[in-house]
């Protein structure tokens, strides 16, 4: 499920972020450029929460 989640807000994001940015330059908004950055973001997310460990950190 959180990689559902994960893979979600990435899309919409990108894709409001991909709207506002081509709205402010003046250029077309292109809807597959955002699903495929998308998809890119969605993947560097999952694979960072994978990499980042889990455990407590011990007290000195």
């Amino acid at each position: 499920m959180q990689f559902i989640t994960a893979f979600l807000w990435s899309f919409f994001l990108m894709q409001m972020a991909s709207y506002v940015i081509s709205s402010m330059t003046d250029s077309t908004y292109d809807f597959i450029q955002a699903t495929i950055l998308s998809v890119v973001v969605g993947v560097i997310v999952v694979a960072m929460t994978a990499l980042i460990p889990n455990e407590p950190v011990e007290h000195h």
